[in-house]
C-alpha cells in the first residue's frame, strides 16, 4: 500500500514538472484523465497478476469508459509516466515503457500481429512521444527518443535520437539529450532543399551552355580556316 501512494505522489510531481497549466494538486487529482487511467492500470495490472483477468480487464474497460484512454491492464508502465490530455491513447497489452515517459493524446503503441507473445513496442527511459504518433510491432524505443507528433514508427530506434515522418525516420542525436522543446527536424524539407539547390545549379550551367552556342553560331565564316 505504501508503494502504491509514493507511485501516486510521483505521478502527481511529474504533473507539476510537465504541464505548466496544473496549477494545484486537487486540479490534477480531479480534472487530468492522464492521471485517472494510470491510477486505473496500477489497480488492474496488479490483479492482472494476480491472474484476476476478468476483473482486470473490466477496471481497464471502465477507465476507457470514463478517461477515453484505453490501457490493456498487461501493460507494464515504469515511474513517473504522464499522459498529457490522454484522448485517444492506446497501449497493448505485451507493451512496455520506462521511467520518465511523456505520451500525448491519439498516440497507439500498438501491434502489427494477431499471433500470441510479444507484438507491442518496448519503450525506454525519458521519451517523448508527440500527439497522433503510432508506435507499432515488438520494436525497441531507445532512452531519451522523442517521437514527431503523427510519426508512424515500424522499426527500432537507437538511444538520443529524433523520428519524424511516415514511416518514422530517425535523426541521430549523438550523445545529446532530446529536450521537448528543441525544434523537431525535417528530413522531406531538407531534401527539397538540397534539390533546388541543384536545380539552380542546372539552369545556371545550361545558361552559361547555351551562350557559348549562341556565341559559337554568331561566328562569321570567313573565320573558319578552309579544308585542303
Amino acid at each position: 500500500m505504501r508503494k502504491f501512494i509514493n507511485q501516486v505522489r510521483e505521478d502527481i510531481s511529474c504533473v507539476f514538472e510537465r504541464d505548466p497549466a496544473a496549477r494545484t494538486i486537487l486540479e490534477v487529482i480531479f480534472c487530468y484523465p492522464g492521471f485517472h487511467s494510470l491510477i486505473f492500470h496500477r489497480i488492474s495490472h496488479f490483479l492482472w497478476g494476480k491472474r484476476f483477468y476478468f476483473i482486470a480487464r473490466f477496471i481497464s474497460h471502465v477507465a476507457r469508459f470514463l478517461t477515453g484512454i484505453e490501457i490493456h491492464p498487461g501493460a507494464k508502465i515504469g515511474r513517473r509516466f504522464f499522459i498529457d490530455h490522454g484522448m485517444g491513447v492506446v497501449i497493448g497489452e505485451t507493451a512496455e515503457i520506462g521511467d520518465d515517459v511523456t505520451i500525448y493524446h491519439g498516440v497507439t503503441l500498438g501491434g502489427t500481429s494477431w499471433k500470441k507473445g510479444k507484438r507491442h513496442p518496448t519503450i525506454g527511459n525519458n521519451v517523448v512521444i508527440g500527439a497522433g504518433a503510432k508506435v507499432l510491432g515488438p520494436i525497441m524505443i531507445g532512452n531519451n527518443c522523442l517521437i514527431g507528433a503523427g510519426s508512424v514508427v515500424v522499426k527500432d530506434v537507437p538511444d538520443d535520437s529524433t523520428v519524424v515522418g511516415v514511416p518514422g525516420r530517425v535523426t541521430y542525436r549523438g550523445e545529446a539529450k532530446v529536450k521537448i522543446d528543441e525544434k523537431l527536424p525535417d528530413p522531406e524539407a531538407q531534401v527539397i532543399k538540397c534539390l533546388t539547390e541543384q536545380l539552380r545549379d542546372i539552369e545556371k550551367r545550361l545558361m552559361e551552355l547555351t551562350k557559348e552556342h549562341k556565341e559559337f553560331t554568331a561566328c562569321p565564316l570567313e573565320d573558319y580556316p578552309e579544308k585542303d
